[in-house]
């Protein structure tokens, strides 16, 4: 008769000790007016500047039809694009004026 042998306990990673040139602890994610003045600088120029690319093609279509193109670029642009680095941008200069104080 073959017998099962029991998996071996798994191992639990203990946390390595903080060097003092490392950061204590990640700040604390942007409050929910940062990320909404964070979105609204990401979204305004996109905005602006593809309603002045776009008026030329678009002048004759319907409004409802021109914001639908708009969005289809300006929304993916922004969220794949150019949020991740403001994002980045915002949470560098956090930790260096959580480092500074």
């Amino acid at each position: 008769m073959d017998t099962v042998s029991q998996p071996a306990a798994p191992v639990i990673a203990q946390p390595a000790a903080q060097t003092p040139s490392e950061p204590a602890a990640l700040p604390a994610p942007p409050s929910i007016h940062v990320r909404a003045a964070i979105t609204w600088l990401a979204i305004f120029p996109l905005v602006a500047i593809g309603m002045m690319a776009s008026a030329p093609l678009t002048e004759n279509w319907h409004p409802i039809f021109r914001a639908m193109g708009l969005t289809m670029v300006v929304v993916p642009t922004a969220v794949y694009l150019v949020l991740p680095r403001l994002f980045a941008i915002h949470g560098f200069l956090a930790v260096r004026r959580g480092t500074r104080r």
